[in-house]
């Protein structure tokens, strides 16, 4: 079954006709919010809003292992995380669509393994590749299907928030390597590579990150909602071309 885990901008599915909520427990805590099962195109889909259905959880405070684990209690294979990012490239305007291929993290204090309790020993994951390339090629041909263009690749920035970067931050980044700059790329993309789930993200341009383009002197929240609304329209065309995929 595929999930999606909604971030800033897409906390709901309205395009999702919906059978039912349900609460999960689970060894970590409280998950974001309920679980909500239902369908699109007649594929059956769990949705999940990362910062709970009223957008109250900061991305420092997201419970990201119970959200991963609910989700695996529920037999998920598939998981397409969308996330609202600031372009450091220059090509990154706002309201780009990207599908980045790697992550560099900067966070810290937050659960980042299911593997570090004693009892379970050392483990180790190989995360060279952090997203499940499957999936990746999947959304491209979904994006296609949909007449959208999504750039293929990029570095995602994990950033501890809940502030914004500085521009001088944002110039290491980008010295770094990184092509945009979010809050929650991890650990929820570890975590899901730890319980063995196949992990993709639509990572969605709202802004251009501190010091660059229209942002070079600020940047303008009350800009960054309705670039929202209308790239989140074109995610949920792409999804739902998307569940007709899984469907073959």
């Amino acid at each position: 079954m595929l999930a999606i885990i909604g971030g800033s901008g897409l906390t709901q599915l309205t395009n999702l006709e919906v059978t039912h909520r349900q609460v999960v427990r689970t060894p970590y805590g409280e998950p974001s919010g309920a679980l909500t099962f239902g369908k699109i195109q007649g594929h059956e889909v769990i949705f999940l809003a990362r910062h709970g259905y009223g957008h109250t959880i900061p991305p420092h405070e997201v419970n990201y292992r119970a959200n991963i684990w609910a989700l695996h209690s529920q037999q998920v294979k598939e998981v397409v995380s969308v996330a609202s990012v600031g372009g450091i490239r220059a090509d990154l305007a706002p309201g780009a669509l990207v599908v980045p291929d790697q992550i560099i993290d900067y966070t810290y204090d937050r659960k980042c393994t299911f593997f570090g309790a004693a009892e379970r020993g050392v483990t180790h994951i190989d995360f060279t590749h952090p997203y499940c390339e499957t999936l990746r090629q999947r959304l491209f041909r979904a994006a296609a299907l949909a007449g959208e263009t999504m750039v293929a690749g990029g570095t995602y920035a994990a950033t501890q928030g809940p502030r914004l970067e500085t521009a001088a931050e944002i110039n290491r980044l980008e010295r770094d390597g990184a092509d945009m700059v979010g809050m929650t790329g991890m650990p929820e993309a570890a975590l899901a590579r730890e319980m063995g789930l196949c992990y993709a993200a639509i990572a969605v341009v709202v802004n251009y990150a501190a010091g660059r383009g229209s942002s070079a002197q600020g940047i303008r929240l009350e800009d960054i909602g309705d670039v929202s609304q209308k790239a989140m329209t074109r995610v949920r065309g792409i999804l739902e071309k998307l569940v007709t995929l899984d469907g073959d």
